[in-house]
């Protein structure tokens, strides 16, 4: 069977070893949006460190969990945000205004929705967590 979208595979994971009370869980395979994904979410202190393992074919990733994942996952397809825009997504997708973030993929890179607004840049949901 094929892999479809990797970043979606590897969030439902994150999501469902975080429910179980897991403290640690691993992702392959990798791709480079996931791995910015993941280091958005752990400069915001969701996850712990996490680290990549080379086994000679699409590497690994090992994610230490901290238990403070309630949900995250994909928007897909990803929908072009304009910076007026990013309110209502926010607004649509995330639970409070307090916190969660979205993910967008903008010509400055993967951003968190806060980021973007602050580099004043709209560009395409990637994913959400919280």
């Amino acid at each position: 069977m094929v892999r479809v979208n990797i970043l979606a595979d590897a969030l439902k994971q994150i999501v469902n070893a975080e429910k179980k009370g897991k403290r640690q869980v691993m992702l392959r395979p990798a791709s480079k949006v996931l791995i910015r994904f993941l280091r958005l979410m752990q400069k915001h202190g969701y996850i712990g460190e996490f680290e990549m393992i080379d086994d000679h074919r699409s590497n690994k990733i090992v994610v230490e969990l901290l238990g403070r994942i309630n949900k995250c996952g994909v928007i897909s397809p990803r929908f072009d945000v304009t910076l007026p825009n990013i309110e209502k997504w926010t607004n649509n997708v995330l639970p409070s205004r307090q916190f969660g973030f979205i993910v967008l993929s903008t010509t400055f890179g993967i951003l968190d929705h806060e980021e973007a607004r602050r580099r004043h840049t709209g560009g395409k949901v990637v994913g959400f967590f919280y």
